[in-house]
C-alpha cells in the first residue's frame, strides 16, 4: 500500500526565511533552486515542506535525499517521518527500488557515487524531488561529483541545501549555477540566502565568543634539536604547525588547562539557565580523542562519550548523548555536519583541521538557540589563521572557479607533513616529540573584535572571563566585554602602582616590546569603534569591517601594529 500523502497542517511554523525562500521556490517552479542557510537555521524542515507541498499537488510521486554521512541519513528518515513522509533510511544499491511502504529513501554520497546507473534507474520511475543535502560534498571527488549528474538529470526537481557553499577547488558542484563577475571569475550563485548574521539578528542562532590560548611550547624535532615557541607569536607555517602539534599533545600542560578552562564555562552555561548544556572536544585522531576523554574525567570526575567515526554505532551513541545530560563528547575532528545535538554549547577545537569550510561545520554544530539569550563558547589555540577565521564568522562566501590558490595560514597537507615521522639521516629513526606546552588565554574574539590581555590559567582574570553570563544578547556580551576589558587593565594598573615605591621623580616609563604595544592599540582600536557603535548604532562588528576595507589586511586579532595604526587614525575620522 502506498504512503499516505503528507498533510501539510501538521507541519510547524516556518521562520521567515523559509517562509519567504518557499514563496520564491513555488513562484518559480524551476528545476533546480539553491538553498545557502547557515547551521541551525532549519534547513531540513524547510526542504520537508517543499518536498510535502510537491507531493500534495502531484508534482512528484518520490523523494530521494543525498546526505554526506550514515547518520544524517537516520536523522533526515527521523525527521520526515514526523512530518508525514517516509523515507528508507535503510535502502542499499542492491536493493534496486525503495519499498511501496516509503515515499522515497536517503542515500549517501558515496552510494551515488559507486552506482550512479541504479539511483538514476530510479529517479526515471517515479517522477522524483532530489534534495541535495550539503551539496557541495558533490564537488570532493570527480567519482562523486559524475554520480550526481548522472544519477538526477532525469528529476523533475533538485534542491540543493548547504550551509557552507565555498570550496578550496575547482570542482564544479552539480546543478548549481555560476555567475560569471567584474573578475572574470565564476561564482556560485543561490536563490536562496539566510546567513549567520541574518539568523544571529533573528534570534535563530546562538551568538559565539571564541576564547583563544596561547602559550609556550617546547619540542624536538624529527632531527634531534629542541625548539621553543609561543603559541601566536609571528612564526613560519612549519614553526606554527609544530607548535599548534605540540599544543594539543594530551601529555603536555597545554590541553589539561584549557579543558579545566572549558568545563568552567560549561559548569557557568548549566547554572545560569541552559541545565543540559554540553560540550564537545573535536580531536585529529582516535588516540588523541581517547586521551581527551581520559583528560576530561580527570578534570570533571565524570567520564566523556567518545565517538571515533561515523560506523554503525556511531548513530546510536550520537542519539544517546543528544537525549542524556552527560557533560562532554569526544569525537575524532568533528561529530559530522548537520548532526543535530542542539545542547552543544561549548566546544574545544582540538583538531589540525584549518580550512574555511571544515571550521565553518565544526562552529556550526554550537550555534543552534533554543531559547533568547544562548551563547555559545569555542576554545581554539592561538594561531593567526583560526583567529582570522573566528573573526570573519559573519563573512559570507561562494565558490569561486579558476581563483589563483594563495596559501593562506596554512592547510592540512602541511599540517600532515609536520605531523609525520620523517626518515631522519643515518641509521636511527628520530621522530618528532613534544616536550612541553603551557597555556594562558590570550584574547576573547567576538563579532570581529578582540577583547583582554594575557591571562594566565587559573587566575582570577581568567576566570573574569569564564565567568561571563550565559544568557546575553549579542549587544550585551559585546559590552560586558569591553567592560572586563577595562577592569582587567584597571586592576593590573592599580597592582602595578602598589608594588612600585614612591620615587622622587616618576620614572620614565619602560619601552614597550611589539607584544605589548599590539595589546595596547588593540584596546584604543575596540575602544575607538565602541564609541563608534554608540554614536551610529551600527554594529561592532560592521565597524571593523569597514575598517578593514578601508584600509586593507586582516582582522585585528591577526593585524600588524602598522594596520592597527592606520585604522585608529581612520575610525578617529568617521
Amino acid at each position: 500500500m502506498a504512503p499516505r500523502t503528507p498533510a501539510l497542517e501538521t507541519f510547524p511554523p516556518l521562520r521567515a526565511w523559509q517562509r519567504k525562500a518557499m514563496v520564491e521556490y513555488l513562484r518559480r517552479r524551476s528545476e533546480d533552486f539553491t538553498a545557502v542557510a547557515t547551521p541551525g537555521a532549519g534547513k531540513t524542515t524547510f526542504a520537508l515542506r517543499i518536498a510535502a507541498e510537491l507531493l500534495a499537488d502531484g508534482t512528484v510521486e518520490a523523494v530521494t535525499v543525498v546526505a554526506p554521512t550514515e547518520h544524517l541519513k537516520t536523522q533526515w528518515a527521523t525527521a520526515a517521518a514526523r512530518v508525514g513522509i517516509q523515507l528508507d533510511a535503510a535502502f542499499r544499491n542492491a536493493d534496486l527500488h525503495s519499498s511501496a511502504d516509503f515515499h522515497g529513501a536517503v542515500i549517501t554520497y558515496a552510494q551515488v557515487g559507486m552506482a550512479p546507473h541504479v539511483h538514476r534507474r530510479r529517479t526515471m520511475t517515479r517522477r522524483t524531488l532530489v534534495i541535495l543535502d550539503e551539496i557541495h560534498h558533490a564537488g570532493d571527488s570527480r567519482t562523486w561529483g559524475d554520480g550526481v549528474k548522472a544519477a538526477f538529470e532525469p528529476a523533475v526537481r533538485r534542491l540543493m541545501l548547504t550551509g557552507t557553499p565555498f570550496r578550496s577547488d575547482d570542482n564544479p558542484i552539480p546543478f548549481v549555477e555560476y555567475e560569471r563577475g567584474g573578475d572574470g571569475l565564476l561564482r556560485s550563485r543561490a536563490d536562496s540566502v539566510y546567513g549567520y548574521s541574518d539568523a544571529l539578528r533573528d534570534g535563530v542562532v546562538r551568538p559565539v565568543l571564541f576564547l583563544a590560548y596561547s602559550g609556550e611550547t617546547r619540542w624536538r624535532t624529527n632531527a634531534g634539536e629542541e625548539l621553543s615557541a609561543r603559541l601566536g607569536e609571528p612564526m613560519t607555517q612549519d614553526l606554527i604547525a609544530q607548535a599548534w602539534r605540540t599544543a594539543l599533545d594530551p601529555a603536555g600542560d597545554w590541553m589539561p588547562q584549557v579543558l579545566r578552562a572549558a568545563d568552567a564555562r560549561l559548569t557557568v552555561l548549566r547554572e545560569a539557565g541552559m541545565p543540559d548544556a554540553a560540550g564537545l572536544v573535536i580531536a585529529t585522531d582516535q588516540q588523541s580523542a581517547r586521551s581527551y576523554a581520559k583528560l576530561i574525567e580527570q578534570v570533571t570526575g565524570e567520564k566523556a562519550a567518545v565517538v571515533l567515526s561515523d560506523d554503525v554505532g556511531a548513530s546510536a551513541r550520537i542519539a544517546t548523548f543528544a537525549a542524556s545530560e552527560q557533560r562532554w563528547l569526544v569525537a575524532v575532528r568533528m561529530v559530522s555536519e548537520g548532526v543535530d545535538i542542539p545542547r552543544l554549547a561549548v566546544g574545544v577545537y582540538a583538531t589540525s583541521a584549518s580550512t574555511p569550510l571544515y571550521f565553518a561545520q565544526a562552529i556550526g554544530r554550537f550555534v543552534r538557540a533554543r531559547r533568547p539569550g544562548e551563547t555559545a563558547s569555542v576554545f581554539l589555540p592561538s594561531v593567526p589563521h583560526l583567529l582570522g577565521l573566528a573573526s570573519e564568522m559573519e563573512a559570507e562566501r561562494d565558490h569561486v572557479l579558476g581563483k589563483p590558490k594563495d596559501r593562506e595560514g596554512f592547510d592540512d597537507d602541511l599540517l600532515e607533513r609536520a605531523q609525520r615521522d620523517d626518515q631522519a639521516s643515518g641509521e636511527l629513526e628520530k621522530r618528532f616529540a613534544a616536550l612541553s606546552a603551557t597555556a594562558e588565554l590570550d584574547q576573547v574574539i567576538f563579532d570581529g573584535a578582540s577583547f583582554g590581555t594575557a591571562a594566565q590559567a587559573g587566575t582570577p582574570e581568567e576566570e573574569e572571563y569564564l565567568g561571563l553570563p550565559g544568557l546575553l544578547t549579542s549587544a550585551q556580551v559585546a559590552e560586558l566585554l569591553s567592560k572586563r576589558q577595562s577592569e582587567q587593565l584597571a586592576a593590573r594598573k592599580r597592582r602595578a602602582t602598589e608594588r612600585s615605591a614612591e620615587p622622587a621623580a616618576p620614572p620614565a616609563p619602560a619601552p614597550m616590546n611589539a607584544a605589548q604595544r599590539r595589546v595596547a592599540l588593540r584596546r584604543q582600536l575596540n575602544a575607538l569603534v565602541a564609541a563608534q557603535h554608540h554614536r551610529t548604532g551600527q554594529p561592532h562588528g560592521k565597524i571593523h569591517a569597514e575598517l578593514r576595507r578601508l584600509c586593507g589586511g586582516p582582522p585585528s586579532a591577526q593585524a600588524t601594529i602598522e594596520q592597527l595604526e592606520e585604522r585608529i587614525a581612520t575610525v578617529q575620522t568617521l
